[in-house]
Formats: C-alpha cells, sequence, structure tokens
C-alpha cells in the first residue's frame, strides 16, 4: 500500500528521428513498478498530439501497459483546422513507406524503453490513427494486437498474404459514421479473410466519427464536421479495448 501512495503516472518527452525528420513523441507509465511490462503504441488523430492522445496514453499506464505517444507528423506538428489537418494526414498516408518508416521508429523506442517487454507490444489508433495501425497490422507488423477507434479505413498498403497478419484486430467504429463508407468495409474484410486475419469489427448505433473525444462535439460545431463525443460508446469500446489488450498483451 506504502509504494501506491507515491505513485504516479509519468510521461516523459521522447525526442528520436526518422531520416532525417525529428520526431517528438512521449513514453507514458506508471512508476508504482519497476517490473517490465507490455507496451503499446499510440497513434493519434489527424489532428496530431492532442490533450485527448495524453489523455488516453494515462489510461493505458494505469492499466498496466507503458504507452508510446508516436509522432507522424515530425516535430509534434499538430493543425487546429480541418484544411491544415487533412494536409498533414494526408501526407503520410499518401506515402505507405512514409508511413510504415514512422510508426517502427516509434515502435523501436517504445521496445528500447527500460519498462518494456519488447516481445509483447501493440497497437491503438484514433481515427487518422486507426487508419495507420490497421495499415501496419496489414504488412505483418510485430505486433499482438490492434485497436482502431472510429479508424479511417484508408487502406493503402497491399492485400495481406494468408498467414501473415500477425496481430489481433479490433475495429470500434461508429455506426453512423460517415467518413467511412460501406465499400471500405467491404474491402478490408475481403483483404482479411482471404489473409486468414484474426479480426472483429463492432460498430456502435447512433455514433459518428471521433465519439472517444470529450473535444469532438465543440470541434464538430466549429467546423461543421460529423464529429461528435459519445459517453456510452465510448465506455463500451474501451471495454472492448482493455479485454482484447489484456488477453494478447498480459497473458
Amino acid at each position: 500500500m506504502v509504494a501506491s501512495v507515491h505513485a504516479a503516472v509519468k510521461e516523459e518527452p521522447v525526442t528520436y528521428t526518422d531520416g532525417e525528420t525529428t520526431m517528438k513523441g512521449f513514453v507514458v507509465y506508471d512508476d508504482a513498478t519497476q517490473a517490465k511490462r507490455p507496451g503499446i503504441v499510440m497513434v493519434h488523430e489527424w489532428w496530431g498530439i492532442t490533450p485527448h492522445i495524453h489523455s488516453e496514453a494515462r489510461k493505458f499506464a494505469e492499466q498496466g501497459y507503458v504507452a508510446f505517444i508516436a509522432d507522424m507528423y515530425g516535430d509534434a506538428k499538430t493543425a487546429d483546422n480541418p484544411k491544415d489537418a487533412g494536409a498533414l494526414s494526408g501526407s503520410v498516408m499518401k506515402n505507405p513507406k512514409a508511413m510504415e518508416q514512422r510508426f517502427n521508429a516509434a515502435r523501436e523506442q517504445l521496445a528500447k524503453q527500460a519498462t518494456v517487454n519488447p516481445q509483447r507490444i501493440g497497437a491503438v489508433g484514433y481515427c487518422f490513427g486507426g487508419a495507420v495501425v490497421l495499415n501496419m497490422a496489414r504488412t505483418g507488423a510485430d505486433l499482438a494486437a490492434v485497436a482502431g477507434f472510429h479508424a479511417s479505413l484508408g487502406l493503402n498498403t497491399p492485400a495481406p498474404a494468408p498467414g501473415t497478419v500477425k496481430a489481433k484486430i479490433l475495429i470500434l467504429n461508429g455506426a453512423d459514421d460517415p467518413f467511412v463508407k460501406r465499400e471500405q468495409y467491404d474491402a478490408l474484410k475481403k483483404d482479411f479473410d482471404a489473409a486468414k486475419a484474426d479480426y472483429r469489427i463492432v460498430e456502435y448505433p447512433g455514433a459518428v466519427h471521433a465519439f472517444t473525444n470529450p473535444e469532438a462535439t465543440e470541434l464538430g460545431k466549429k467546423f461543421n464536421l460529423p464529429l461528435r463525443y459519445d459517453a456510452k460508446a465510448d465506455q463500451e469500446s474501451k471495454a472492448e479495448a482493455a479485454k482484447l489488450f489484456a488477453a494478447n498483451l498480459k497473458k
């Protein structure tokens, strides 16, 4: 009990590189224990690294993981409007090699942390970040489990060959999210079925894009976009992700 009184979730900035580009991520962990624990690479929304992502990382740390907030844009760039956010996220999604390199650079940083068991690493992504982690699973990345919250389904990596997808995959999306088209679900299912991947899609009725982000409703009104926080879908999807990671990272 004494240890828990002094225990705290620590968040430390980590500067690393992808080629010539300086990346600025964060490692987040609970210092109550010195034991090595599973790691989760976290990939941000199209806005960049926001308070929402920091908050989510702290929750994972409290659940016994080391979270690494990846910087997918370089220099921790963020956007405060959809035009800039679209340009930043588009620059990554239009260049699948760069996307892979940036994700892998973050994964390597996470695996190097003294608090991490490098054999037990998963990934989670939100919106744009959801597309990134799903694409990384498609490439056969060394990940035990991957969860995408209100994941964009922009698939920019080749269809995986049978048996190459290592990660257990969970897609947690709003059933009424206009940003994700039915044909995108169909294409994703076709590819994952052919690859014999272990995946599950959960859709939350009434939920739209960005439903886990408490800032989403205000942003939706400000920019006239279908973004809205949904407390019920947020809670239920987090419970699903917690089960996925516990079963595949902590076993």
